[in-house]
């Protein structure tokens, strides 16, 4: 099996910077971030750990910006999402790219259900 790779895009890692920043005092940001380290190593040990996302409901804003043809998510504590896409670099290994980590109402936002929603 190929080794796995897992990196944060500007905005995963923005999303995991603030979560760390505001972790010291808060309990739900400090499970969020467990979650998401650990997320990460069940995704290195099977990149298909994640729930895949049809790809007609792929939002276009990923599949512009990151040119993905596949999308998976998986649950975090208090209702987060963590979105990411599978690479291959070559024949050397996988990379889960982390596009995103979304709270319940971004996600639902992102992923069409509330159209109602302003985007932050």
């Amino acid at each position: 099996m190929k080794p796995v790779r897992v990196i944060l895009s500007d905005e995963a890692e923005e999303a995991y910077n603030e979560l760390n920043a505001r972790a010291a005092n808060s309990k739900i940001e400090c499970s969020i971030l467990k979650f998401i380290d650990y997320k990460k190593n069940l995704i290195k040990a099977n990149p298909h750990y994640g729930e895949p996302v049809a790809k007609k409901l792929i939002p276009a804003v990923y599949i512009k910006k990151y040119e993905i043809k596949n999308l998976f998510w998986v649950s975090l504590a208090n209702r987060w999402r963590m979105f990411y896409t599978l690479k291959n670099d070559g024949e050397i290994e996988i990379i889960a790219f982390v596009l995103c980590i979304k709270s319940h109402p971004d996600y639902d936002w992102l992923m069409g259900y509330k159209k109602d929603r302003k985007r932050k």
